[in-house]
Protein backbone atom coordinates (compact mmCIF):
# COMPACT_ATOMS: atom_id res chain seq x y z
CA UNK A 1 0.00 0.00 0.00
CA UNK A 2 0.66 3.47 -0.24
CA UNK A 3 2.58 5.27 2.39
CA UNK A 4 0.34 7.71 4.55
CA UNK A 5 0.56 10.36 7.08
CA UNK A 6 -1.65 11.57 9.56
CA UNK A 7 -0.90 14.29 11.66
CA UNK A 8 -1.22 12.84 15.02
CA UNK A 9 -2.65 15.77 17.78
CA UNK A 10 -1.30 13.03 20.55
CA UNK A 11 2.20 13.79 19.34
CA UNK A 12 1.67 17.06 18.06
CA UNK A 13 3.49 15.35 14.51
CA UNK A 14 2.77 14.06 11.43
CA UNK A 15 3.15 10.22 11.48
CA UNK A 16 3.37 7.52 9.12
CA UNK A 17 0.34 5.50 9.62
CA UNK A 18 0.46 1.96 10.73
CA UNK A 19 -2.77 0.33 11.50
CA UNK A 20 -2.94 -2.70 14.27
CA UNK A 21 -4.39 -4.36 11.61
CA UNK A 22 -2.14 -4.88 8.27
CA UNK A 23 -5.38 -4.89 6.37
CA UNK A 24 -8.23 -2.84 8.76
CA UNK A 25 -8.79 0.40 10.05
CA UNK A 26 -10.58 0.89 13.38
CA UNK A 27 -12.07 5.13 12.59
CA UNK A 28 -14.06 6.95 15.06
CA UNK A 29 -15.60 10.04 15.06
CA UNK A 30 -17.94 11.98 17.73
CA UNK A 31 -21.09 12.44 16.25
CA UNK A 32 -23.67 15.15 16.25
CA UNK A 33 -25.39 16.00 19.81
CA UNK A 34 -29.30 16.35 18.05
CA UNK A 35 -30.68 18.79 20.37
CA UNK A 36 -30.91 21.68 17.01
CA UNK A 37 -29.76 20.91 12.98
CA UNK A 38 -26.70 20.58 12.21
CA UNK A 39 -24.44 23.73 11.22
CA UNK A 40 -21.70 24.64 8.83
CA UNK A 41 -19.01 23.84 10.52
CA UNK A 42 -20.21 20.39 11.64
CA UNK A 43 -20.87 19.51 7.83
CA UNK A 44 -16.72 20.70 7.28
CA UNK A 45 -15.93 17.96 9.92
CA UNK A 46 -17.96 15.38 8.98
CA UNK A 47 -16.73 16.06 5.34
CA UNK A 48 -12.89 15.88 6.01
CA UNK A 49 -13.37 12.30 7.97
CA UNK A 50 -15.51 11.23 4.66
CA UNK A 51 -12.79 11.67 2.38
CA UNK A 52 -10.34 10.25 4.99
CA UNK A 53 -12.98 7.32 5.26
CA UNK A 54 -13.03 7.31 1.32
CA UNK A 55 -9.62 7.37 0.74
CA UNK A 56 -8.38 4.57 3.20
CA UNK A 57 -10.70 2.60 1.15
CA UNK A 58 -9.51 3.50 -1.78
CA UNK A 59 -5.61 2.89 -0.76
CA UNK A 60 -6.80 -0.47 -0.29
CA UNK A 61 -7.79 -0.82 3.57
CA UNK A 62 -10.93 -2.46 4.39
CA UNK A 63 -12.51 0.02 7.52
CA UNK A 64 -14.98 0.17 10.03
CA UNK A 65 -15.93 3.74 10.52
CA UNK A 66 -18.12 4.01 13.47
CA UNK A 67 -19.84 7.99 14.47
CA UNK A 68 -22.12 8.14 17.59
CA UNK A 69 -25.55 10.20 17.62
CA UNK A 70 -25.45 11.97 21.60
CA UNK A 71 -29.14 11.48 22.48
CA UNK A 72 -28.61 12.36 26.14
CA UNK A 73 -25.71 13.98 28.90
CA UNK A 74 -24.68 16.65 26.77
CA UNK A 75 -25.50 19.21 29.37
CA UNK A 76 -25.66 23.16 28.40
CA UNK A 77 -22.64 24.70 28.62
CA UNK A 78 -20.78 21.32 27.98
CA UNK A 79 -21.28 21.32 31.97
CA UNK A 80 -21.16 17.96 33.59
CA UNK A 81 -23.52 18.67 36.80
CA UNK A 82 -26.13 21.32 37.90
CA UNK A 83 -27.18 22.33 34.07
CA UNK A 84 -29.83 21.24 32.00
CA UNK A 85 -29.78 18.50 29.22
CA UNK A 86 -29.76 19.84 25.62
CA UNK A 87 -32.01 17.75 24.46
CA UNK A 88 -34.63 18.05 27.40
CA UNK A 89 -34.43 21.93 27.37
CA UNK A 90 -35.54 21.64 23.24
CA UNK A 91 -38.23 19.40 24.52
CA UNK A 92 -39.30 21.68 27.19
CA UNK A 93 -39.97 24.41 24.73
CA UNK A 94 -41.38 22.89 22.13
CA UNK A 95 -43.47 21.04 24.78
CA UNK A 96 -42.15 17.49 22.81
CA UNK A 97 -41.02 14.28 24.29
CA UNK A 98 -36.92 14.04 24.27
CA UNK A 99 -37.18 11.50 22.20
CA UNK A 100 -39.21 13.14 19.01
CA UNK A 101 -36.67 16.18 19.27
CA UNK A 102 -33.79 13.35 19.09
CA UNK A 103 -35.99 11.75 15.75
CA UNK A 104 -36.25 14.87 13.90
CA UNK A 105 -32.83 16.39 14.81
CA UNK A 106 -31.43 12.70 13.49
CA UNK A 107 -32.95 12.67 10.64
CA UNK A 108 -31.85 16.02 9.26
CA UNK A 109 -28.20 15.32 9.81
CA UNK A 110 -28.73 12.33 7.71
CA UNK A 111 -30.60 14.40 5.06
CA UNK A 112 -27.37 16.84 4.86
CA UNK A 113 -24.79 14.22 5.15
CA UNK A 114 -26.54 12.58 2.01
CA UNK A 115 -27.03 16.13 0.05
CA UNK A 116 -23.44 16.66 0.10
CA UNK A 117 -22.61 13.15 -0.52
CA UNK A 118 -20.65 11.62 2.82
CA UNK A 119 -21.04 8.07 3.08
CA UNK A 120 -22.76 6.79 6.15
CA UNK A 121 -20.53 5.06 8.48
CA UNK A 122 -20.45 1.43 8.91
CA UNK A 123 -21.54 1.53 12.36
CA UNK A 124 -24.11 4.59 14.35
CA UNK A 125 -24.12 3.82 18.05
CA UNK A 126 -26.62 6.20 20.22
CA UNK A 127 -25.71 6.82 23.57
CA UNK A 128 -28.93 5.73 24.93
CA UNK A 129 -28.54 2.69 22.97
CA UNK A 130 -25.59 1.68 25.14
CA UNK A 131 -26.61 2.18 28.76
CA UNK A 132 -25.24 -1.03 29.78
CA UNK A 133 -22.13 -0.42 28.52
CA UNK A 134 -21.57 2.95 29.98
CA UNK A 135 -22.68 1.77 33.62
CA UNK A 136 -20.49 -1.20 33.27
CA UNK A 137 -17.37 1.89 32.35
CA UNK A 138 -18.35 3.52 35.59
CA UNK A 139 -18.17 0.43 37.63
CA UNK A 140 -14.19 -0.38 36.13
CA UNK A 141 -12.88 3.13 36.37
CA UNK A 142 -14.55 2.88 40.22
CA UNK A 143 -12.51 -0.73 40.73
CA UNK A 144 -9.24 0.65 39.01
CA UNK A 145 -9.75 3.40 41.58
CA UNK A 146 -9.45 6.09 39.46
CA UNK A 147 -13.47 7.58 40.49
CA UNK A 148 -15.38 8.42 43.50
CA UNK A 149 -18.94 8.60 44.87
CA UNK A 150 -20.81 11.38 46.26
CA UNK A 151 -24.56 11.43 47.05
CA UNK A 152 -25.35 9.32 44.38
CA UNK A 153 -23.21 10.82 41.66
CA UNK A 154 -19.64 9.05 40.25
CA UNK A 155 -16.11 11.30 39.42
CA UNK A 156 -13.29 11.19 37.85
CA UNK A 157 -10.53 11.62 39.61
CA UNK A 158 -8.34 13.77 37.62
CA UNK A 159 -5.57 14.47 39.98
CA UNK A 160 -4.88 11.05 41.24
CA UNK A 161 -4.98 10.06 37.39
CA UNK A 162 -2.66 12.47 36.57
CA UNK A 163 -0.24 11.71 39.15
CA UNK A 164 0.20 8.23 38.69
CA UNK A 165 0.20 8.04 35.46
CA UNK A 166 1.49 11.71 33.80
CA UNK A 167 -1.21 10.98 30.94
CA UNK A 168 -3.42 13.80 31.72
CA UNK A 169 -3.10 16.73 29.04
CA UNK A 170 -1.20 14.61 26.26
CA UNK A 171 -4.09 15.76 23.73
CA UNK A 172 -4.82 19.79 24.87
CA UNK A 173 -1.54 20.39 26.16
CA UNK A 174 -2.83 21.13 29.44
CA UNK A 175 -0.24 20.04 32.54
CA UNK A 176 -0.63 18.80 36.11
CA UNK A 177 0.57 21.87 37.23
CA UNK A 178 -2.31 24.08 36.16
CA UNK A 179 -4.40 21.47 37.53
CA UNK A 180 -3.15 21.88 41.16
CA UNK A 181 -3.32 25.65 41.09
CA UNK A 182 -6.82 25.17 40.48
CA UNK A 183 -8.41 25.96 44.73
CA UNK A 184 -11.89 24.80 46.36
CA UNK A 185 -12.25 28.33 45.77
CA UNK A 186 -13.05 27.79 41.86
CA UNK A 187 -15.52 24.70 42.65
CA UNK A 188 -18.60 27.30 43.29
CA UNK A 189 -21.62 25.14 42.86
CA UNK A 190 -19.76 22.26 42.05
CA UNK A 191 -19.36 21.32 45.87
CA UNK A 192 -19.91 17.46 45.62
CA UNK A 193 -16.15 17.42 43.72
CA UNK A 194 -13.00 16.85 45.34
CA UNK A 195 -10.81 18.99 42.78
CA UNK A 196 -12.49 21.52 39.82
CA UNK A 197 -10.80 19.51 37.24
CA UNK A 198 -12.80 15.93 38.45
CA UNK A 199 -16.18 15.30 36.02
CA UNK A 200 -18.72 13.53 36.33
CA UNK A 201 -19.16 10.18 34.74
CA UNK A 202 -22.59 9.65 36.42
CA UNK A 203 -24.77 11.80 37.35
CA UNK A 204 -27.69 11.37 39.68
CA UNK A 205 -30.93 12.72 38.13
CA UNK A 206 -33.01 15.67 40.12
CA UNK A 207 -36.68 14.89 40.53
CA UNK A 208 -37.18 17.11 37.26
CA UNK A 209 -34.68 15.33 34.64
CA UNK A 210 -37.01 13.24 32.24
CA UNK A 211 -33.93 11.57 30.73
CA UNK A 212 -32.86 9.20 33.31
CA UNK A 213 -32.19 5.13 34.17
CA UNK A 214 -31.31 3.02 36.98
CA UNK A 215 -28.06 2.17 37.87
CA UNK A 216 -26.37 0.62 41.28
CA UNK A 217 -25.44 4.39 42.41
CA UNK A 218 -28.98 6.51 41.52
CA UNK A 219 -31.26 6.93 39.26
CA UNK A 220 -29.27 9.52 36.59
CA UNK A 221 -27.43 9.44 33.34
CA UNK A 222 -24.08 9.15 31.98
CA UNK A 223 -22.15 11.94 31.63
CA UNK A 224 -21.14 13.22 27.72
CA UNK A 225 -17.50 12.08 27.37
CA UNK A 226 -18.06 8.76 28.76
CA UNK A 227 -20.39 7.51 25.78
CA UNK A 228 -17.95 7.74 23.23
CA UNK A 229 -15.37 6.06 25.55
CA UNK A 230 -17.81 3.24 26.18
CA UNK A 231 -19.19 2.81 22.32
CA UNK A 232 -15.49 3.58 20.68
CA UNK A 233 -13.89 0.85 22.64
CA UNK A 234 -17.03 -1.82 22.66
CA UNK A 235 -16.83 -1.48 17.96
CA UNK A 236 -13.10 -1.00 17.63
CA UNK A 237 -11.42 -2.44 20.45
CA UNK A 238 -9.49 -0.71 23.60
CA UNK A 239 -6.75 0.30 21.59
CA UNK A 240 -7.82 1.19 18.07
CA UNK A 241 -6.30 2.93 14.84
CA UNK A 242 -7.90 6.44 14.27
CA UNK A 243 -10.24 8.94 16.37
CA UNK A 244 -11.20 11.89 15.01
CA UNK A 245 -13.48 15.04 15.28
CA UNK A 246 -13.63 18.93 15.61
CA UNK A 247 -11.13 20.88 17.15
CA UNK A 248 -13.20 22.57 19.74
CA UNK A 249 -13.62 18.81 21.12
CA UNK A 250 -9.56 18.87 22.14
CA UNK A 251 -10.76 19.65 25.61
CA UNK A 252 -12.45 18.97 28.05
CA UNK A 253 -14.14 16.00 25.66
CA UNK A 254 -10.97 14.04 23.94
CA UNK A 255 -8.81 14.50 27.03
CA UNK A 256 -11.80 13.01 29.73
CA UNK A 257 -11.84 10.31 26.74
CA UNK A 258 -8.25 9.36 26.74
CA UNK A 259 -8.40 9.50 30.82
CA UNK A 260 -11.05 7.23 31.01
CA UNK A 261 -10.39 4.45 28.64
CA UNK A 262 -6.92 3.95 30.44
CA UNK A 263 -8.54 4.12 33.62
CA UNK A 264 -10.95 1.74 32.45
CA UNK A 265 -9.00 -0.85 29.97
CA UNK A 266 -5.62 0.24 30.80
CA UNK A 267 -5.37 1.39 27.00
CA UNK A 268 -6.13 4.96 25.80
CA UNK A 269 -8.02 4.30 23.17
CA UNK A 270 -6.96 5.37 19.50
CA UNK A 271 -3.65 5.78 18.67
CA UNK A 272 -4.11 8.48 16.01
CA UNK A 273 -6.09 11.51 17.27
CA UNK A 274 -6.94 13.64 14.80
CA UNK A 275 -8.57 17.34 14.60
CA UNK A 276 -10.10 19.58 12.02
CA UNK A 277 -10.09 22.76 12.57
CA UNK A 278 -13.16 25.31 12.45
CA UNK A 279 -15.42 27.32 10.01
CA UNK A 280 -15.34 30.90 9.98
CA UNK A 281 -18.22 33.19 8.45
CA UNK A 282 -17.12 36.15 6.80
CA UNK A 283 -13.75 36.12 8.92
CA UNK A 284 -15.44 35.74 12.05
CA UNK A 285 -17.08 32.87 14.66
CA UNK A 286 -20.82 32.03 13.49
CA UNK A 287 -23.32 33.65 15.72
CA UNK A 288 -27.46 33.60 15.36
CA UNK A 289 -27.08 36.26 18.30
CA UNK A 290 -24.57 38.65 16.10
CA UNK A 291 -26.65 37.74 13.28
CA UNK A 292 -23.52 36.08 11.18
CA UNK A 293 -25.10 32.87 10.74
CA UNK A 294 -26.68 30.90 7.86
CA UNK A 295 -27.81 26.92 7.76
CA UNK A 296 -26.61 24.67 5.23
CA UNK A 297 -30.77 24.62 3.85
CA UNK A 298 -30.03 28.33 3.86
CA UNK A 299 -26.65 28.73 1.68
CA UNK A 300 -28.53 25.66 -0.46
CA UNK A 301 -31.65 27.61 -1.05
CA UNK A 302 -30.27 31.15 -1.27
CA UNK A 303 -32.67 32.42 1.76
CA UNK A 304 -30.56 34.26 3.84
CA UNK A 305 -29.03 38.04 4.26
CA UNK A 306 -25.63 36.87 3.88
CA UNK A 307 -25.13 35.40 0.53
CA UNK A 308 -26.25 37.08 -2.68
CA UNK A 309 -26.72 34.01 -4.25
CA UNK A 310 -27.31 30.34 -3.60
CA UNK A 311 -24.90 27.58 -3.80
CA UNK A 312 -25.04 24.43 -4.28
CA UNK A 313 -24.20 21.35 -1.76
CA UNK A 314 -21.04 20.05 -4.29
CA UNK A 315 -20.19 23.75 -4.79
CA UNK A 316 -19.74 23.78 -1.34
CA UNK A 317 -17.80 20.53 -0.44
CA UNK A 318 -15.53 21.35 -3.78
CA UNK A 319 -14.73 25.19 -1.48
CA UNK A 320 -14.24 22.92 1.68
CA UNK A 321 -11.69 20.86 -0.37
CA UNK A 322 -9.30 23.83 -1.17
CA UNK A 323 -8.52 24.30 2.45
CA UNK A 324 -6.68 21.83 4.37
CA UNK A 325 -8.45 20.09 7.18
CA UNK A 326 -6.20 21.55 10.10
CA UNK A 327 -6.66 25.07 8.80
CA UNK A 328 -9.34 27.39 9.46
CA UNK A 329 -11.87 27.40 6.51
CA UNK A 330 -13.32 31.22 5.92
CA UNK A 331 -16.59 30.84 4.33
CA UNK A 332 -17.00 34.23 2.01
CA UNK A 333 -19.31 35.30 -1.20
CA UNK A 334 -16.54 36.21 -2.68
CA UNK A 335 -14.31 32.48 -2.03
CA UNK A 336 -17.77 30.55 -3.20
CA UNK A 337 -18.23 32.21 -5.79
CA UNK A 338 -14.76 32.02 -7.31
CA UNK A 339 -15.13 28.27 -6.03
CA UNK A 340 -17.94 27.80 -7.85
CA UNK A 341 -16.31 28.90 -11.11
CA UNK A 342 -13.49 26.15 -10.65
CA UNK A 343 -16.15 23.60 -10.15
CA UNK A 344 -17.86 24.76 -13.13
CA UNK A 345 -14.59 24.52 -14.79
CA UNK A 346 -13.65 20.58 -13.70
CA UNK A 347 -17.19 19.12 -14.65
CA UNK A 348 -16.97 20.47 -18.16
CA UNK A 349 -13.85 18.82 -18.77
CA UNK A 350 -15.31 15.78 -17.32
CA UNK A 351 -17.81 16.15 -20.00
CA UNK A 352 -15.08 16.35 -22.92
CA UNK A 353 -13.43 13.57 -21.59
CA UNK A 354 -16.66 11.55 -21.73
CA UNK A 355 -16.59 12.05 -25.66
CA UNK A 356 -12.82 11.12 -25.93
CA UNK A 357 -12.31 8.40 -27.93
CA UNK A 358 -8.57 7.09 -27.13
CA UNK A 359 -6.55 5.29 -29.96
CA UNK A 360 -5.86 1.59 -29.82
CA UNK A 361 -2.05 1.64 -28.89
CA UNK A 362 -1.47 1.24 -25.32
CA UNK A 363 2.43 2.10 -25.41
CA UNK A 364 3.70 5.08 -23.38
CA UNK A 365 3.22 8.33 -24.65
CA UNK A 366 4.94 11.95 -23.91
CA UNK A 367 1.31 12.37 -22.50
CA UNK A 368 0.36 9.57 -20.71
CA UNK A 369 3.82 9.71 -18.95
CA UNK A 370 2.69 13.14 -18.00
CA UNK A 371 -0.33 12.59 -16.99
CA UNK A 372 0.91 9.38 -14.81
CA UNK A 373 3.08 11.61 -13.03
CA UNK A 374 0.49 13.60 -11.93
CA UNK A 375 -1.79 10.73 -10.76
CA UNK A 376 0.94 9.59 -8.48
CA UNK A 377 1.64 13.16 -7.40
CA UNK A 378 -2.60 13.99 -6.56
CA UNK A 379 -2.28 10.34 -5.00
CA UNK A 380 0.81 11.54 -2.63
CA UNK A 381 -0.93 14.50 -1.39
CA UNK A 382 -3.89 12.89 -0.47
CA UNK A 383 -2.15 10.40 1.16
CA UNK A 384 0.08 13.56 3.16
CA UNK A 385 -2.17 13.93 6.00
CA UNK A 386 -5.39 14.54 3.39
CA UNK A 387 -3.72 17.79 1.54
CA UNK A 388 -6.75 18.43 -0.51
CA UNK A 389 -5.58 21.78 -1.24
CA UNK A 390 -2.31 20.57 -3.47
CA UNK A 391 -4.69 17.53 -4.70
CA UNK A 392 -7.19 19.65 -6.32
CA UNK A 393 -4.36 22.21 -8.23
CA UNK A 394 -2.76 18.82 -9.21
CA UNK A 395 -6.69 17.74 -10.62
CA UNK A 396 -6.31 21.16 -12.48
CA UNK A 397 -3.45 20.36 -14.21
CA UNK A 398 -4.99 17.13 -15.59
CA UNK A 399 -8.32 19.78 -16.70
CA UNK A 400 -5.76 21.85 -18.48
CA UNK A 401 -4.60 19.07 -19.90
CA UNK A 402 -8.44 17.76 -21.42
CA UNK A 403 -9.03 21.44 -22.78
CA UNK A 404 -5.76 21.34 -24.54
CA UNK A 405 -6.65 18.05 -25.77
CA UNK A 406 -10.38 19.62 -27.08
CA UNK A 407 -8.35 22.94 -28.46
CA UNK A 408 -6.09 20.17 -31.07
CA UNK A 409 -3.03 21.50 -29.11
CA UNK A 410 -1.87 18.09 -28.21
CA UNK A 411 -1.37 15.86 -31.36
CA UNK A 412 -4.05 13.14 -31.06
CA UNK A 413 -1.63 9.77 -31.71
CA UNK A 414 -0.79 11.24 -28.13
CA UNK A 415 -4.23 10.23 -26.76
CA UNK A 416 -3.64 6.65 -26.07
CA UNK A 417 -6.03 3.74 -23.99
CA UNK A 418 -3.35 4.34 -21.14
CA UNK A 419 -4.09 7.95 -21.25
CA UNK A 420 -7.71 7.18 -20.94
CA UNK A 421 -7.38 4.96 -17.84
CA UNK A 422 -5.35 7.78 -16.56
CA UNK A 423 -7.55 10.36 -16.86
CA UNK A 424 -10.48 8.19 -15.43
CA UNK A 425 -8.88 7.15 -12.65
CA UNK A 426 -8.63 11.22 -12.07
CA UNK A 427 -12.12 11.86 -12.81
CA UNK A 428 -13.94 8.56 -11.28
CA UNK A 429 -11.28 7.50 -8.62
CA UNK A 430 -9.78 10.10 -7.33
CA UNK A 431 -12.65 13.31 -7.99
CA UNK A 432 -15.76 11.32 -7.27
CA UNK A 433 -14.89 8.37 -5.21
CA UNK A 434 -12.09 9.44 -3.04
CA UNK A 435 -12.96 13.69 -2.74
CA UNK A 436 -16.84 12.55 -3.14
CA UNK A 437 -17.59 14.82 -5.74
CA UNK A 438 -20.57 13.99 -8.31
CA UNK A 439 -20.00 15.40 -11.99
CA UNK A 440 -22.30 14.43 -13.73
CA UNK A 441 -23.87 17.67 -15.33
CA UNK A 442 -27.03 19.37 -13.40
CA UNK A 443 -26.20 17.19 -10.33
CA UNK A 444 -25.14 20.86 -8.70
CA UNK A 445 -28.54 22.22 -9.41
CA UNK A 446 -30.87 19.11 -7.84
CA UNK A 447 -31.11 20.54 -4.57
CA UNK A 448 -32.22 24.35 -6.19
CA UNK A 449 -34.76 22.33 -8.03
CA UNK A 450 -36.69 20.56 -4.60
CA UNK A 451 -36.67 23.72 -2.73
CA UNK A 452 -37.49 25.75 -5.99
CA UNK A 453 -40.17 23.00 -6.09
CA UNK A 454 -41.32 23.30 -2.69
CA UNK A 455 -41.35 27.30 -2.57
CA UNK A 456 -43.42 26.94 -5.17
CA UNK A 457 -45.59 24.22 -3.50
CA UNK A 458 -46.05 26.66 0.08
CA UNK A 459 -47.10 29.22 -2.15
CA UNK A 460 -50.01 27.37 -3.48
CA UNK A 461 -50.70 26.49 0.24
CA UNK A 462 -50.25 29.67 1.23
CA UNK A 463 -53.02 31.45 -1.08
CA UNK A 464 -55.43 28.37 0.04
CA UNK A 465 -54.94 29.49 3.60
CA UNK A 466 -55.70 33.06 2.46
CA UNK A 467 -58.34 32.17 0.69
CA UNK A 468 -60.14 29.73 3.42
CA UNK A 469 -59.75 27.03 1.38
CA UNK A 470 -58.98 24.54 4.76
CA UNK A 471 -59.85 21.36 2.75
CA UNK A 472 -56.59 21.99 -0.15
CA UNK A 473 -54.37 23.40 2.82
CA UNK A 474 -54.90 20.44 4.52
CA UNK A 475 -54.99 17.96 1.46
CA UNK A 476 -51.46 19.63 0.38
CA UNK A 477 -49.92 19.30 4.01
CA UNK A 478 -51.28 15.53 4.55
CA UNK A 479 -49.82 14.11 1.28
CA UNK A 480 -46.40 16.42 1.76
CA UNK A 481 -46.44 14.36 5.43
CA UNK A 482 -47.16 11.06 3.34
CA UNK A 483 -43.85 11.76 1.45
CA UNK A 484 -41.63 12.35 4.89
CA UNK A 485 -42.07 16.44 4.40
CA UNK A 486 -43.17 17.94 7.95
CA UNK A 487 -44.71 21.84 6.92
CA UNK A 488 -44.21 24.21 10.11
CA UNK A 489 -46.52 27.54 9.97
CA UNK A 490 -44.70 30.50 11.67
CA UNK A 491 -45.34 34.32 12.06
CA UNK A 492 -43.06 34.74 9.06
CA UNK A 493 -44.85 32.05 6.69
CA UNK A 494 -44.51 28.23 6.31
CA UNK A 495 -41.18 26.81 6.16
CA UNK A 496 -40.84 22.84 5.51
CA UNK A 497 -38.08 20.35 6.43
CA UNK A 498 -37.35 16.17 6.06
CA UNK A 499 -38.95 14.22 8.93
Amino acid sequence: MQPFYLYNTLSGEKELFKPISAEHVGMYVCGPTVYSDVHLGNCRTFTSFDILFRLLKYIGYKVRYVRNITDVGHLEGDSDIGAEDKIQKKARLEQLEPMEIVQRITNGFHHIMHVLNNEDPSIEPTATGHLMEQIAMVQQILDNGYAYIQNGSVYFDTIKFAKETGSYGQISGRKIEDLLVETRDDLKNQSEKRHPSDFAIWIKADPSHIMKWESKWSTGFPGWHLECSAMSTKYLGAEFDIHGGGQDLKFPHHENEVAQNLSANHKGGARYWMHANMLLLNGKKMSKSEGNSVTPIELFNGENTIFPMAYSPMELRFYMLQSHYRSTLDLTSEGLTGSTKGFKRLKEAYSQFKLFTPGLNESPTALSIRVNELVNQIESDLCDDLNTPKAIAGVFEIVTIVNQLVNKQIPEDEYNVMTHRLLDKVFFGICQTVLGLILDEGEGNDQKYIDGLMNVILDIRSAARTNKDWTTSDLIRGRLTDLGIQVKDGSDGASWSFN
